[in-house]
């Protein structure tokens, strides 16, 4: 028996202990307590505290994430192509945590609110352009550890289970954490009803999320997705009519029941990272090579393709309805050192969290290319590889329904202190546009190749040239 588990672990079926998965999982914890700050609050921080017109935060936003769809890449070949000694992925937890900690603190500089609008446009850009580009340097060996630490398809669910898990509990805590932390540095009220809303769409993973090998075997692969999506499409259903039509603050139960439903829905986002590791087995299947950090790399550049068009659109079109977020009484505490204390907080705990990370995972499956991976093979590997092409649009359209309503729920639940102009702009980003995308993600869904069943059969053709070759 010993003798098959060595086999099997050769070929890289590791089972993995619960001190490795909640290793790795800590390190997506401690990056959603910057990007979910940067995410969720960003926004409201340069309209409402900077006073920056919403013009111009719409179109950085959407830079700096431009920027990031041509510096991704480059940062996934450059860990492709390289093997350092503390570890191929590991390293860069270790020495990316530090400036990334640093470049955090300094996105939310309370002397910045006194300087000129010049000065604070100039800074906001260069801030969060530089935080931009070091999280990409953490983010994307990250992502590649998993695929790096088994080749079973078991395992790998426990572990995106786990990451998703810790990420969740990453947004849970910046979602209600922020406007606790800020009423709490200001010495005010906590609005609970808000900060309840912000975080309660994050509760159905704790639940789900460790239940998905069983989910997956009675509902099947495609079947889990599909359930949770029409769950989520019902939530938003739900939110969309009490706020048309009823006085949100009457009916808060049934609206924080919705919006657990629209939670079940987005969801699937989380779940979208379990299919990283299977295009890049299929990839090996095709090419031999696992390009762990160059798939990653493009699913990162899908993922804030998807976070950079929510921060476009957003501030842009709720301003051209009539919504202005300088002018309008803001959801959230304006003090410009509660920021900054909050958001300096998260950021050293995330420090502690990727240390944690950096110790807990384990490198077993790693290759270099003989030949540096080139621009054009990853290029060659997108239009090469249906699995990808449809994994990477998943990744744009829900993390866009994802994001494109985060910075406008903190005014959902004050809905009704709103003239209609800015209510009917609040329900269509919280509503209307997150629900058009819900029903997008099912169709691509559908469209994807890789049954479980593929898999095995690509795994066990995997595993015999890997015995052919020994011989």
């Amino acid at each position: 028996m010993a003798q098959n588990a060595t086999s099997s672990e050769t070929k890289g079926f590791y089972k993995l202990s619960w001190l490795q998965r909640i290793g790795f999982g800590s390190g997506d914890l401690a990056q959603n307590l910057i990007f979910q700050t940067v995410a969720t609050y960003l926004m409201i921080y340069l309209t409402t505290v900077l006073k920056i017109n919403a013009a111009f935060v719409s179109g950085l936003i959407l830079t700096v994430r431009l920027i990031d769809c041509f510096w991704s890449p480059i940062v996934g070949r450059y860990i492709d192509n390289r093997n350092p000694k503390l570890g191929k992925y590991r390293t860069y937890l270790l020495y990316g945590g530090i400036p990334l900690t640093v470049a955090a603190c300094l996105l939310m500089l309370p002397q910045a609110a006194t300087w000129s609008m010049p000065m604070k446009m100039i800074y906001a850009a260069l801030s969060y352009t530089v935080l931009s580009m070091i999280y990409s340097v953490v983010n994307i060996p990250y992502g590649s550890i998993m695929a790096s630490m088994t080749r079973d398809n078991d395992e790998v669910l426990i572990l995106t289970s786990t990451r998703m898990v810790c990420a969740n509990l990453g947004q849970i805590i910046v979602q209600a954490g922020f406007p606790i932390g800020l009423a709490m540095c200001i010495h005010s009220a906590i609005d609970w009803n808000q900060a309840t809303f912000m975080a309660i769409g994050t509760i159905p993973a704790f639940v789900i999320l460790p239940s998905l090998p069983i989910l997956k075997k009675w509902l099947g692969k495609k079947g889990l997705y599909y359930t949770l999506l029409t769950i989520g499409l019902i939530g938003f259903a739900i939110l969309f009519t009490i706020g048309k039509f009823f006085d949100v603050s009457s009916l808060n139960t049934l609206v924080q029941i919705a919006k657990v439903m629209t939670g079940v829905g987005l969801l699937v986002g989380s779940l979208m990272w379990a299919l990283v590791p299977e295009v890049i087995t299929e990839a090996e299947y095709r090419t031999g090579n696992r390009p762990a950090a160059t798939v990653n790399a493009l699913a990162g550049v899908a993922f804030k393709a998807g976070f950079s068009i929510a921060g476009w659109i957003t501030p842009l079109v709720m301003g051209w309805i009539g919504f202005n977020f300088a002018s309008e009484e803001s959801a959230l505490p304006t003090s410009p050192m509660a920021w900054f204390t909050v958001t300096c907080v998260f950021a050293i705990v995330g420090f502690f969290l990727l240390m944690l990370c950096f110790m807990g995972s384990k490198e077993n499956i790693t290759t270099t290319p003989e030949k540096p991976v080139s621009f054009r093979e990853m290029w060659e590997e997108f239009k090469a590889s249906k699995c990808l092409q449809l994994v990477l649009g998943i990744f744009v359209v829900v993390f866009l329904a994802s994001f494109i309503s985060a910075p406008v729920n903190a005014y959902y639940p004050k809905l009704n202190e709103y003239s209609t102009t800015a209510q009917n702009a609040i329900l269509c980003f919280t509503c209307i546009i997150p629900a058009i995308l819900l029903i997008v993600v099912g169709y691509l869904i559908k469209k994807y190749p890789l049954t479980d069943e593929k898999l095995d059969q690509i795994n066990k053709e995997i595993g015999e040239r890997a015995a052919a070759e020994e011989k």
